[in-house]
This record gives structure tokens, sequence and C-alpha cells, in this order.
């Protein structure tokens, strides 16, 4: 079996090497499949990562969830049922022996289609989801479905047709396994943790206004309280930490790509208070503004 893993993983390992080079995501033609490829151990950084499956096959990385760390590599995939913000460090690599992975997001209507569809029952599935976050054992037929996912890129007038095929094999077989009652869960209508998706949503697209948490509870169908605990134990932040974050990650994207000022930025994020702003920054990311908008523009043209 050892034998039979590793010629697998050498072979999808080849195909992403050929289809990528340098360094970070690269986007692919099939539908939520993204590869990905670091020369060299780096980080951390800070992002926000979307429900998906990451299978690395060369290297590895490590996801920092707050105060809990998930160390993922070619013997163990990384499942995020939630958009959630982690902090990501590539933890193995090399330019001889680059980290790579696929990373194919979630779609729950699939996922849902499949409960349906599969002889397996919620009674089945034990144990309740309490993060958005879990590792899984990456197993050769795992592996051998997303090399004939990445495979399908050399032929493209076979992705409409077989990509959808082959998600929903993944999806299935990940189901079946014993990470799958996270899927389960995820999809389920109802269940905590659709209903703190469905308020990561909201909040995403409505950041920029004041939180209110009674509304938002409401929203989801759930007591203030209920919803405060559950959303803490999903995110390992509360809804305001949560809005805050991607206040300060926004305003950072705009100050480095549109070459915002910190005041300005701060405004366009919802901030009253430019020192208020300042502050929070620096809790966030180490150091005020522009000196970290000054070091992130440097990286890039290294």
């Amino acid at each position: 079996m050892d034998a039979e893993f590793e010629r697998v993983r050498t072979h999808i390992a080849t195909r992403i090497a050929q289809r990528t080079a340098g360094h970070g995501p690269y986007a692919t033609a099939i539908p939520g499949l993204s590869l990905y490829r670091h020369s060299e151990v780096g980080g951390p950084i800070s992002c926000m990562i979307p429900p998906a499956i990451a299978v690395p096959v060369q290297g590895a990385k490590c996801a920092h969830f707050g105060s809990e760390s998930y160390a993922y590599d070619r013997h163990r995939f990384l499942i995020t049922a939630l958009d959630l913000p982690v902090v990501l460090q590539v933890a193995e690599a090399s330019a001889d022996s680059p980290y790579l992975s696929a990373v194919l997001q979630l779609d729950a209507r699939v996922i849902s289609e499949l409960m349906l569809e599969s002889n397996l029952r919620p009674s089945d599935r034990h144990g309740v989801l309490e993060r958005g976050m879990v590792l899984g054992t990456t197993t050769v037929p795992l592996l051998e479905a997303f090399d004939r996912l990445v495979g399908l890129l050399d032929e493209p007038e076979l992705i409409p047709v077989l990509a959808p095929l082959m998600q929903r094999e993944i999806f299935y077989r990940v189901l079946r396994s014993e990470s799958g009652k996270y899927l389960w869960q995820m999809a389920s209508i109802g269940s905590q943790s659709e209903r703190i998706g469905r308020a990561i949503e909201w909040v995403k697209a409505n950041f920029h206004e004041p939180l209110q948490i009674q509304e938002l509870a409401s929203r989801v169908e759930m007591s203030p309280s209920r919803f405060h605990h559950h959303f803490r134990q999903f995110t390992s932040m509360s809804p305001l930490q949560f809005q805050k974050w991607l206040r300060l990650t926004e305003a950072r994207r705009l100050m480095v790509t549109q070459n915002l000022d910190a005041a300005a930025a701060a405004y366009q994020v919802g901030y009253g208070s430019a020192s208020q702003f300042t502050r929070e920054y620096v809790r966030q990311f180490g150091m005020p503004p522009r000196r970290d908008v000054d070091r992130l523009l440097r990286q890039a043209t290294a």
C-alpha cells in the first residue's frame, strides 16, 4: 500500500508541478479547483480561506486557527467547513522539492444531493462539528480521484461533462471517510454550522455597517447567546472580532493595491476614527499601517 500511495502521490505531484511555477495559487479551468506551489518555507500570512478540501502531495503547511494549529502534508488533508480567518505558514518546501497541493472548494448543494442519494443516514455519523476546520487521512483512492480531476486539465473539452462527476466522487469519498460527518453537518439545513455559515456570509457582505448581534442572530434563527457561543466555537472569534478582522484585512488590501493612505482606507471599510483604526491595525498585524504596507510592497518586488 505504501508503494502504491507513493506511486499515485508522485504522479499527481508531477502533474501539479508541470502546471505551476514560482509561488502562489493557480486558478484552473475547472470551477472550484486551484493548484498551489511554494518553493520556500514562508509566512505566516493572515488570510480568509473558503470551505474547501486542501490535499498536499509534496511538502507541508500549517494553519493556525485561534489557539490551535493544524499541520497538513502528504498524509493529511485539511477540510474547512466555513469561511475562516486563519494564519497560514508553509512549513516544508524548497526549490528542489516545492510544496504542491490541490484545493477543491466545497459545494454544499452537491454534498446535500449525495447525502440524499446515498444510503448513509445522519444517525450513522457520530460526533459534533466543534470547529470549522478538521484534518483527514489521505488515502490512495482519494489521491487517485484528485489525480483524475487534475489530469482533466489536459483535455479541456471534457471538463464541462466530466469535472462535475469527478468532484462528486471526491466529495462522496470524503463523506464516507472518518471526516465525513463534518461535510454532513456543513451541508445539513438547520445545523449549527450551516446557520453560522449563513451568518458569516452576511457579515462578509455587510462588514462596513455597524453589527447588531441580536438582529444577526435572528436572521439565522438562534438566540443571541446561543449564536455568540456557536460563532466563537466555529470561528475562534466573536462576531465583532470577525467583523474587525474583515475590515482590517480589506483596508490592508486597499492600501497595497490602490495606494490609499490609512485614513482613507479606514473610512472606506467602516471606521469612524483613524486613531482607533491604527491601534487595532497594530494589534492585528504587529506594526503601523504605513510600515506594514511598505514591507509588503518590498516583498512583492523582491
